[in-house]
């Protein structure tokens, strides 16, 4: 706890999804000093915007969550758009920050640069064994050359930059825009859509057989704080739950939540995604202590009850 009270803190993407549980946290740990810009006043495509990001906030830690992201059909509409300004960004920031000659930078990659095929539990030295899942390759290659810049600057100039791969997040205060949510908040919606509106049948894409793995955003917050405070090593770190469940099954058990009844059909002609994701989580519990402590079942009710109050403004 007396880490964070010292610290002037840049959260890029703080006013997001998961950047909103790290302000959170990093106010509960006592940290005063917190900059958490909007896409609108401080543009991360602009090197000059950056630059007089870090002149004004003099940060001695930066966390790297903005990126722009979305579901397999986002992903699919817009690879360009997602590779471009994710890459950009970060490439960008990351060159700043050594410039600036910043004391920490934690970048936050994303499971999507994993390959396609990577055998479950994914560990980190598989990261380079494969081309990544198609639909959303562009997002993942442009995550994942940050991943090569952290290095390479730490190498080159001593940027003491650490990368971080979350597995897919979900909870309150996601995304449920079902034109660009990721999975879970998807479902949600459709579920709770389709309850109101006495439908008697819902339309998921793909056969449902594909696994996924999801950590609850606050435990994600917590992980990405934890490794800010007590990792300083150049390998990068899966952040997950390490549990593993069907997308079917998910579909199933968010419908007895939600409490519709109806059917669910599947409709193959749309892709499937990724196989199987399953992270291993041993590297994050030996390095800094980080272990994900909210059930499965818990994180969906508050997720669920969230949108349910939401709904209006969503």
């Amino acid at each position: 706890m007396a880490f964070w009270p010292n610290q002037r803190v840049v959260v890029t993407g703080g006013a997001g999804f998961l950047g909103s549980f790290v302000v959170d946290g990093l106010k509960k740990r006592g940290c005063s000093q917190i900059v958490a810009p909007r896409s609108q006043e401080v543009d991360l495509r602009e090197r000059q915007a950056i630059a007089r990001l870090f002149s004004e906030a003099r940060p001695t830690m930066v966390l790297h969550l903005a990126a722009v992201v979305g579901g397999i059909g986002a992903n699919r509409d817009h690879p360009g758009r997602f590779f471009y300004d994710n890459a950009i960004m970060g490439i960008e920031l990351i060159e700043q920050a050594r410039q600036f000659q910043l004391p920490k930078l934690v970048v936050v990659g994303t499971i999507c640069a994993y390959p396609k095929f990577t055998p479950v539990p994914f560990q980190e030295t598989d990261l380079w064994n494969g081309y990544p899942e198609e639909t959303n390759a562009p997002y993942g290659l442009a995550k994942k050359a940050l991943l090569v810049q952290c290095q390479a600057y730490r190498h080159e100039y001593g940027l003491n930059a650490i990368y971080l791969l979350p597995v897919n997040l979900y909870g309150p205060r996601d995304n449920f825009d079902p034109r660009s949510s990721h999975v879970i908040p998807a479902l949600v919606r459709k579920c709770i859509d389709a309850r109101n509106q006495g439908a008697p049948y819902i339309e998921c894409w793909g056969t449902g057989n594909p696994t996924r793995e999801f950590l609850y955003a606050e435990d994600a917050a917590e992980g990405i704080l934890l490794a800010a405070e007590r990792y300083d090593k150049p390998e990068p770190v899966n952040l997950g739950s390490g549990q593993e469940i069907s997308i079917r099954d998910l579909t199933a058990l968010i419908a007895r939540l939600t409490t519709f009844n109806g059917e669910i059909r599947w409709d193959p002609t749309k892709p499937d995604g990724q196989p199987r994701r399953c992270l291993d989580v041993n590297t994050a519990k030996r390095e800094f202590g980080f272990l994900a402590r909210t059930p499965f079942e818990d994180g969906l009710r508050a997720t669920i009850q969230w949108y349910e109050q939401n709904a209006n403004r969503s």
